[in-house]
Protein backbone atom coordinates (compact mmCIF):
# COMPACT_ATOMS: atom_id res chain seq x y z
CA UNK A 1 0.00 0.00 0.00
CA UNK A 2 1.45 3.22 -1.10
CA UNK A 3 1.89 6.33 1.31
CA UNK A 4 -0.31 9.40 1.68
CA UNK A 5 1.17 11.87 -0.70
CA UNK A 6 2.99 14.89 1.16
CA UNK A 7 1.07 18.24 0.91
CA UNK A 8 4.08 20.51 1.79
CA UNK A 9 6.25 20.09 -1.02
CA UNK A 10 10.13 21.67 -2.38
CA UNK A 11 8.52 23.87 -4.91
CA UNK A 12 12.10 25.03 -6.50
CA UNK A 13 12.74 20.79 -6.86
CA UNK A 14 9.52 20.45 -8.80
CA UNK A 15 10.26 23.03 -10.92
CA UNK A 16 13.39 22.08 -12.17
CA UNK A 17 12.22 18.86 -12.81
CA UNK A 18 8.87 19.77 -14.61
CA UNK A 19 6.43 17.67 -12.55
CA UNK A 20 3.24 17.89 -12.78
CA UNK A 21 0.75 16.30 -9.80
CA UNK A 22 -2.90 15.96 -9.96
CA UNK A 23 -5.09 16.11 -6.38
CA UNK A 24 -8.37 15.03 -5.57
CA UNK A 25 -9.85 16.75 -2.67
CA UNK A 26 -12.94 16.89 -0.53
CA UNK A 27 -14.76 20.32 -0.39
CA UNK A 28 -15.10 19.91 3.16
CA UNK A 29 -11.47 19.67 3.87
CA UNK A 30 -10.98 23.84 2.45
CA UNK A 31 -12.02 25.67 6.49
CA UNK A 32 -11.81 29.66 4.61
CA UNK A 33 -14.29 28.05 1.78
CA UNK A 34 -16.99 26.62 4.30
CA UNK A 35 -18.35 30.17 4.88
CA UNK A 36 -19.04 30.48 0.98
CA UNK A 37 -20.30 26.63 0.70
CA UNK A 38 -24.49 25.81 0.83
CA UNK A 39 -23.43 22.22 1.21
CA UNK A 40 -20.33 20.61 1.86
CA UNK A 41 -20.54 17.55 -0.37
CA UNK A 42 -18.27 17.25 -3.52
CA UNK A 43 -14.58 17.40 -3.99
CA UNK A 44 -12.11 19.57 -6.48
CA UNK A 45 -10.03 18.21 -8.90
CA UNK A 46 -6.70 20.51 -8.99
CA UNK A 47 -3.72 19.70 -11.10
CA UNK A 48 -0.64 21.65 -10.58
CA UNK A 49 2.00 21.96 -13.56
CA UNK A 50 5.44 23.47 -11.99
CA UNK A 51 8.37 24.88 -14.27
CA UNK A 52 10.65 27.56 -14.58
CA UNK A 53 9.75 30.90 -15.07
CA UNK A 54 11.25 33.44 -17.50
CA UNK A 55 13.20 35.59 -15.33
CA UNK A 56 14.75 32.01 -13.37
CA UNK A 57 12.06 31.92 -10.63
CA UNK A 58 10.00 28.82 -10.48
CA UNK A 59 6.22 28.56 -10.28
CA UNK A 60 3.46 26.39 -11.24
CA UNK A 61 -0.31 26.54 -13.17
CA UNK A 62 -2.71 25.28 -11.43
CA UNK A 63 -5.55 24.27 -12.97
CA UNK A 64 -9.22 23.78 -10.76
CA UNK A 65 -12.17 22.15 -11.34
CA UNK A 66 -15.13 21.85 -9.23
CA UNK A 67 -19.01 21.50 -8.89
CA UNK A 68 -19.66 23.37 -5.20
CA UNK A 69 -23.15 24.30 -4.03
CA UNK A 70 -23.68 28.02 -3.28
CA UNK A 71 -26.53 30.02 -1.82
CA UNK A 72 -28.14 32.69 -4.30
CA UNK A 73 -28.45 36.18 -2.88
CA UNK A 74 -31.72 36.62 -4.12
CA UNK A 75 -33.64 33.62 -3.54
CA UNK A 76 -31.39 31.90 -0.70
CA UNK A 77 -31.71 28.66 -2.50
CA UNK A 78 -28.41 25.99 -3.22
CA UNK A 79 -27.65 26.07 -6.56
CA UNK A 80 -24.36 24.06 -8.25
CA UNK A 81 -22.07 26.20 -9.45
CA UNK A 82 -19.21 24.71 -12.04
CA UNK A 83 -16.26 26.00 -11.97
CA UNK A 84 -12.86 25.40 -13.94
CA UNK A 85 -10.31 27.93 -13.14
CA UNK A 86 -6.64 28.24 -14.50
CA UNK A 87 -3.97 30.48 -12.57
CA UNK A 88 -0.28 31.19 -13.41
CA UNK A 89 1.32 31.56 -10.28
CA UNK A 90 5.20 32.44 -9.38
CA UNK A 91 6.55 31.25 -5.74
CA UNK A 92 7.78 33.74 -3.79
CA UNK A 93 10.32 32.54 -1.44
CA UNK A 94 10.49 36.69 0.19
CA UNK A 95 8.24 39.16 -0.07
CA UNK A 96 10.30 40.88 -3.06
CA UNK A 97 11.25 37.98 -4.69
CA UNK A 98 8.41 38.07 -7.56
CA UNK A 99 8.09 41.38 -8.15
CA UNK A 100 7.92 42.95 -11.77
CA UNK A 101 6.57 39.33 -12.73
CA UNK A 102 3.46 38.92 -15.14
CA UNK A 103 2.58 36.17 -12.78
CA UNK A 104 0.82 35.88 -9.66
CA UNK A 105 2.92 35.75 -6.49
CA UNK A 106 2.43 33.01 -3.91
CA UNK A 107 4.57 33.33 -0.73
CA UNK A 108 6.33 30.26 -0.37
CA UNK A 109 9.08 30.48 2.76
CA UNK A 110 11.81 27.88 2.20
CA UNK A 111 10.75 27.32 -1.26
CA UNK A 112 7.87 25.20 -0.01
CA UNK A 113 3.99 25.11 -0.11
CA UNK A 114 1.04 23.55 0.94
CA UNK A 115 -1.03 21.95 -2.55
CA UNK A 116 -3.87 22.46 -0.62
CA UNK A 117 -3.82 25.85 0.75
CA UNK A 118 -2.84 26.46 -2.57
CA UNK A 119 -5.71 24.81 -4.39
CA UNK A 120 -8.33 26.27 -1.56
CA UNK A 121 -6.73 29.89 -2.63
CA UNK A 122 -7.25 29.17 -6.44
CA UNK A 123 -11.21 27.79 -5.36
CA UNK A 124 -12.00 31.06 -3.73
CA UNK A 125 -10.69 33.24 -5.68
CA UNK A 126 -12.59 30.96 -8.86
CA UNK A 127 -15.69 31.92 -6.93
CA UNK A 128 -18.06 34.57 -7.65
CA UNK A 129 -18.31 37.58 -4.35
CA UNK A 130 -22.28 37.21 -4.60
CA UNK A 131 -23.63 33.90 -6.01
CA UNK A 132 -26.75 34.02 -8.21
CA UNK A 133 -28.45 30.85 -9.60
CA UNK A 134 -29.39 32.74 -12.40
CA UNK A 135 -30.45 36.00 -14.14
CA UNK A 136 -33.04 38.12 -11.59
CA UNK A 137 -35.86 38.05 -14.31
CA UNK A 138 -35.59 34.40 -14.37
CA UNK A 139 -34.84 32.68 -10.86
CA UNK A 140 -38.41 32.10 -10.59
CA UNK A 141 -37.76 31.34 -6.66
CA UNK A 142 -37.12 35.48 -5.54
CA UNK A 143 -39.58 36.88 -4.17
CA UNK A 144 -41.76 39.07 -6.65
CA UNK A 145 -43.51 42.77 -5.57
CA UNK A 146 -46.59 43.79 -7.48
CA UNK A 147 -46.52 48.17 -7.31
CA UNK A 148 -49.52 49.39 -5.86
CA UNK A 149 -50.99 51.08 -8.87
CA UNK A 150 -52.92 53.73 -6.72
CA UNK A 151 -50.44 54.40 -4.83
CA UNK A 152 -48.00 55.48 -7.70
CA UNK A 153 -47.90 59.37 -8.14
CA UNK A 154 -49.57 60.66 -11.50
CA UNK A 155 -47.44 61.73 -14.46
CA UNK A 156 -48.97 64.82 -13.75
CA UNK A 157 -47.81 65.36 -10.28
CA UNK A 158 -44.46 66.65 -8.82
CA UNK A 159 -42.76 64.58 -6.60
CA UNK A 160 -39.79 66.10 -3.95
CA UNK A 161 -39.16 64.21 -1.50
CA UNK A 162 -36.55 66.03 -0.18
CA UNK A 163 -38.70 69.68 -0.04
CA UNK A 164 -38.93 69.24 3.22
CA UNK A 165 -35.20 70.19 3.92
CA UNK A 166 -35.80 73.64 2.09
CA UNK A 167 -38.01 74.75 5.03
CA UNK A 168 -35.90 73.26 7.45
CA UNK A 169 -32.77 75.07 6.41
CA UNK A 170 -34.74 78.21 6.43
CA UNK A 171 -35.52 78.09 10.29
CA UNK A 172 -32.93 79.98 12.44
Amino acid sequence: MAGRLPELVDCARLADEAVTLQRVYALKDFPRLQDVLAESSGDARVRFAFGKTGAGGFGATVDVAAAPFLRCQRCLQAFEFPLAARSEIEFAVSEDAAVGSAREPYPAPDGRASLRDLAEEELLLALPVAPACSAPETCGRAPRFEADASAAPSSQETVRPFGILQELLKKP
